[in-house]
């Protein structure tokens, strides 16, 4: 069921615009404001799928009713209601984030179409909301141990900033998942996440692949190819195992730090860029400062923030609840009935020395759901874990 708000203070046009849309749907919830006021208090009491605004009106007029709510709720469409001295003010509005607007009176079709099309977008960002927050939930960090709960805690505080990040921690213990978290509760969330793993990437491609090229810039260079810079522009740039970049590249990458603009390789064109920095890396960069294969002036650019994540051996009280956790979402990707462990296998587990940290953990769990019985006992995991 939608729930409307007519916000319009002549009495005749709002009773006319209550009954059009009840012809139109019964199942429609409408609700009336006289003035813009009354409104933008109703607004801020509930949740409507839609609201149909007056520009003029006393107390508060629609553009400001329309400034003050896209403020506390972005999310509810608003069709503006303009008399015909007030079509400039419409359009207006539209630049300030209004769905629509129809004139005064209103024209039957054109009123329900544009009705039609907003509640149809509000469902549309809904699920994108619900969408969004699903793929948050791939990348929750589990854990309750003293370890955990500190990078939450920096999180919180350093998210909403533009703050630069670098995440130290060995194989497998999670450093990705701390730069999906930090950009999920930034300011940039709606904005691309990009990710680099510059050990994976050739020391003679890395540069390309961060900031693109032009055409002819080497031999395989048959077109203009934007690089990550420019991809993650707005939103946030993961340097995964920032350890392995090159010396050339590193000394790009901190001009584009330095400057917030970056060139395509062959190309001496700058381009400005507004992107937040997240970097990993499971080497000792002041060992390898010191070694002379990474520059100094670059680590401090990165290390505003300093996030270690702990291995797994450091916090088993969390191996409990990262086993119920995998099971569960392994039992979901494949359909299956989710395992229970049995006290002594979880006993077993956390007695382990885990090498691979939480993607090793997670690799046995699965097994052991596999060959497992329906409850993975100990002995299952005696059997199956190849500890």
């Amino acid at each position: 069921m939608s729930k409307i708000l007519v916000i319009e203070d002549e009495a005749a046009i709002r009773r006319v615009l209550v009954k059009i849309l009840n012809e139109e749907n019964e199942a429609y919830q409408i609700e009336e404001a006289p003035d813009g006021a009354a409104g933008l208090q109703k607004i801020r009491q509930a949740d409507y799928d839609l609201v149909l605004c007056d520009i003029k009106m006393p107390k508060m007029d629609g553009v400001e009713v329309l400034q003050e709510a896209r403020k506390e709720k972005p999310e509810i469409p608003f069709i503006m209601i303009s008399g015909h001295g007030d079509l400039d003010t419409a359009v207006q509005t539209m630049r300030l984030g209004a769905f629509d607007y129809i004139s005064k009176p209103p024209d039957l079709n054109r009123l329900l179409t544009t009705v039609r099309n907003a509640l149809d977008r509000k469902e549309l960002v809904v699920a994108n909301k619900r969408l969004k927050k699903k793929v948050s939930k791939s990348f929750e960090m589990i854990g309750e141990s003293s370890g955990i709960q500190s990078i939450k805690e920096i999180i919180e505080k350093v998210a909403p900033t533009d703050a630069r990040v670098l995440i130290t921690g060995s194989n497998g213990t999670g450093k990705e998942l701390v730069a999906h978290w930090i950009h999920e509760k930034s300011t940039r969330s709606s904005a691309p996440f990009i990710e680099v793993n510059c050990a994976a990437i050739p020391s003679e491609l890395i540069e390309s692949e961060l900031f693109g090229h032009v055409k002819g810039a080497f031999t395989s260079a048959v077109k203009d190819r934007a690089g990550k810079f420019e991809a993650a522009n707005k939103g946030t740039l993961f340097l995964d195992e920032i350890g392995d970049m090159s010396l050339s590249a590193q000394a790009k990458v901190l001009r584009a730090l330095q400057e917030s603009k970056i060139s395509r390789v062959g190309s001496d064109k700058d381009i400005k860029v507004d992107v937040r920095v997240v970097a990993a890396t499971n080497k000792d960069l002041q060992k390898e400062i010191e070694e002379g294969r990474f520059r100094e002036d670059l680590y401090h650019r990165l290390a505003v923030i300093l996030i270690r994540v702990p291995d797994l051996n450091e916090r088993r009280e969390d191996i409990p609840l990262l086993i119920r956790h995998f099971s569960k979402k392994i039992g979901e990707e494949q359909g299956t009935v989710v395992k229970s462990f049995s006290k002594d296998a979880v006993r077993l587990l956390q007695e382990y020395d885990w090498t691979g940290n939480i993607r090793e953990l997670r690799n046995v769990v699965e097994r052991l759901i596999i060959l497992g019985e329906q409850e993975v006992s100990a002995a299952d995991v005696t059997l199956f874990a190849n500890k």
